[in-house]
């Protein structure tokens, strides 16, 4: 059985090795479905139409068009000896050469492993190029997924402009103290703040959408305009936290997971917290006037204390919440589960 390199015509990269078999139709067809064309003509590696199988030898390359003329693969003329002019880097083809010469990669130090490999893709050699890129590959340092420490995030902050929007989404900060830093208007969409220390911390406006802040300590944290939708803060601790901004601009908790949060104290004038989960959670004395917590699971929570006037509780689940000295009553109306 004889095998043949075939490469589109023009080129010397991502050759096929395919069995010869059949008529040279036969072959033409098997050229297509391996090289994605439609396989017209047959060259050799100096430009022969090749138009009967039996001129095919085994280990033949061959040229594979569309009907287009031939292309010399490497662009250069002969001279008047026959040998053609290969302009291309000594330096990377000489570990090619040995490799060719005894099947081994030996790279000097100082040679550049990419200068290598764009040698073998140029000249075709693909089992070379495979090695190459597995070389490149283990070479590379292993990905840090390693927390963002304090010092890393205040150089950071520091090396950028206060006008300059910090985006901060998907990035692990889990476990790091980032108490009392002036975090105002930072995108943490949908990053890891788990077990953070956030207390006391400027949160004004913030993007805290999606965040992981489940088991951290924002206690005394300015949150005012914060965005907290959907995010995951079971366990956390907000005590005394500021979600009530003079101008008017309403904190956004919708949907959010605060399952045993401990937001005893805070200020939450106005705060959107519709459909969030609040069972088993904390709100002794807490601020909740024109609050929306339509919808809202407050199932065992703790709201002794709270300032509930004008507060919208309407579908909410309130089955097992404590509501014992109130600072204003609870309209049945404000509740209709």
């Amino acid at each position: 059985m004889r095998r043949v390199t075939l490469f589109i015509n023009g080129t010397c990269k991502n050759g096929k090795v395919v069995a010869v078999y059949g008529t040279l139709s036969d072959l033409l067809s098997v050229a297509s479905n391996k090289l994605g064309i439609k396989a017209s003509c047959l060259y050799n590696g100096k430009g022969g139409l090749i138009d009967d199988i039996a001129l095919i030898r085994d280990d033949d390359v061959l040229y594979v068009s569309e009907g287009d003329p031939f292309i010399d693969v490497w662009g250069n003329k002969q001279d008047e000896h026959g040998a053609y002019l290969i302009d291309r880097s000594p330096e990377y083809f000489e570990p090619i050469l040995n490799y060719l010469r005894h099947g081994q990669l030996i790279i000097n130090e100082g040679i550049n492993i990419r200068g290598v490999l764009e040698e073998a893709r140029f000249f075709g050699i693909e089992q070379l190029a495979e090695q190459l890129e597995a070389a490149i590959k283990n070479t590379q340092p292993p990905e840090d997924h390693s927390p963002i420490s304090r010092k890393e995030f205040v150089r950071f902050l520091l090396a950028t402009p206060t006008k300059s929007e910090l985006r901060c989404q998907g990035l692990n900060f889990s476990g790091a103290d980032l108490s009392r830093l002036d975090l105002r208007y930072i995108n943490f969409k949908m990053a890891n703040l788990s077990r953070c220390n956030l207390t006391h911390a400027n949160l004004c406006c913030s993007n805290l959408e999606r965040a992981d802040l489940s088991g951290a300590n924002l206690d005394g944290a300015n949150l005012q305009g914060v965005k907290m939708l959907c995010s995951h803060a079971e366990g956390a601790s907000l005590k005394g936290c500021n979600f009530e901004d003079p101008s008017g601009l309403k904190a956004n908790l919708e949907g959010a997971n605060l399952k045993g949060v401990d937001m005893e104290g805070s200020q939450m004038t106005g705060i959107n917290l519709r459909v969030a989960t609040l069972k088993n959670a904390k709100l002794k004395n807490c601020n909740l006037r024109g609050a929306t917590l339509a919808g809202t699971d407050l199932e065992n929570c703790d709201l002794s204390g709270c300032d509930l006037q004008e507060a919208n509780l309407r579908g909410s689940n309130v089955k097992g919440a404590i509501f014992e000295e109130m600072l204003t009553p609870l309209h049945m109306s404000q509740s209709v589960r």
